[in-house]
């Protein structure tokens, strides 16, 4: 009796155990920094030069010197397979953190103000990347599926949305790859025409934030077009994206809902919790801390002498990020997608920039 009691009392963890556990997170996390290293310094390097040859020619701007650049050094060679986990953790993680601190120079009256008198723009846009490639996609005889993702990731916000959708509907992995590669290859065009053609329109840095926003595809290239445009014009295409941003979550409920009626599910609704709960896994948590940060804004914690200072920094981030967008750039890829997917990316890229000009033009945001 007394042996099976004193087996049910607990073992104090001895101070060698918690010792040897700390240790093996501490080795962890030097292991994860030296693996992010190769591609992060790769990234940076290839920013800080993008930057420099930015202040030399500032018509050009450092997002174009590091988005070319890396394309540039992808055609000669592609990055290792040390570089590449650096590279991803630049593209996404970096540039989110750009979109955080950007948020230090922000207002939650500017985010309401400017996501609110975005909406008829930015869902009129977003109808019409759906319908379209709805329409133009059943032209093309490309799948449903391939035509699905390639609509939500024009009309919405590229890669992420493209995850988003393929939770619900699982699609092939061949299919998301085309997508992905499709929106890429109108990602970075919209980065090198955008900003001119906005200067040739005459546009007012909130005309065009409010195009970029709506127009093109994925947060990266919002940033890149709209810093190269001017700098007044980058917080309002950032808050404007972010709203579209989070059209992710009706869009994901009506296609669960959408799809399990097709497949004559029994209770089509059921399907809507786990609509839910993969979007829970990839929305991004960069939203929550770009609040975080314009709250600190609001009320009064960030020194308006800093707003400057942290503009520059944030500046520099996308241009670092860039960088690996363009060093990571896959060319089979997007060869492989093929002309079909990439023919209705550009017909849907077109239908969604002009829509949102004319929106703009009907509702007087056009200025």
């Amino acid at each position: 009796m007394m042996e099976s009691v004193t087996s049910q009392v607990p073992r104090p963890v001895s101070i060698k155990s918690r010792v040897g556990d700390n240790a093996e997170q501490n080795l962890a996390k030097k292991d994860r920094v030296l693996t992010l290293l190769p591609g992060l310094m790769a990234a940076v390097v290839l920013g800080t030069v993008a930057t420099v040859l930015g202040h030399l020619v500032p018509v050009v701007g450092a997002p174009v010197f590091a988005i070319v650049g890396g394309i540039g050094i992808a055609l000669l060679r592609q990055p290792s397979n040390r570089e590449r986990p650096g590279l991803a953790f630049s593209s996404r993680v970096v540039l989110q953190g750009s979109i955080v601190v950007l948020g230090t120079g922000l207002s939650f009256h500017q985010v309401l103000v400017t996501g609110t008198s975005s909406l008829p723009v930015l869902l009129g846009s977003l109808a019409v990347a759906l319908v379209g490639a709805a329409i133009l996609g059943r032209i093309l005889s490309i799948d449903k599926d391939l035509r699905t993702l390639i609509g939500v990731g024009t009309g919405i916000c590229g890669a992420s949305a493209i995850a988003a959708t393929n939770a619900v509907i699982s699609a092939s992995e061949a299919d998301v790859s085309y997508a992905i590669a499709t929106i890429f290859t109108f990602n970075v065009v919209a980065v090198l025409v955008f900003p001119t053609l906005g200067h040739l329109l005459s546009l007012s840095p909130h005309a065009f934030g409010l195009w970029a926003g709506t127009a093109i595809n994925d947060m990266s290239s919002v940033a890149a077009a709209s810093s190269i445009f001017g700098h007044g014009a980058t917080s309002y295409a950032v808050v404007v994206k972010l709203t579209r941003t989070l059209m992710i979550i009706p869009i994901s409920i009506g296609l669960a809902f959408w799809r399990s009626r097709q497949n004559h599910h029994p209770d089509a609704s059921a399907q809507i919790p786990r609509a839910l709960g993969n979007l829970r896994q990839i929305m991004p948590v960069f939203i929550g801390w770009f609040l975080v940060t314009v709250t600190a804004n609001t009320v009064g914690l960030v020194p308006g002498s800093w707003h400057g200072v942290l503009s520059g920094i944030a500046q520099v981030m996308i241009t670092v990020a860039l960088a690996a967008i363009g060093l990571s750039t896959n060319f089979r890829d997007i060869r492989r997608a093929g002309l079909k997917p990439l023919a209705l990316g550009a017909m849907l890229w077109l239908l969604v920039a002009l829509s949102s000009l004319g929106l703009q033009l009907a509702t007087g945001k056009l200025a």
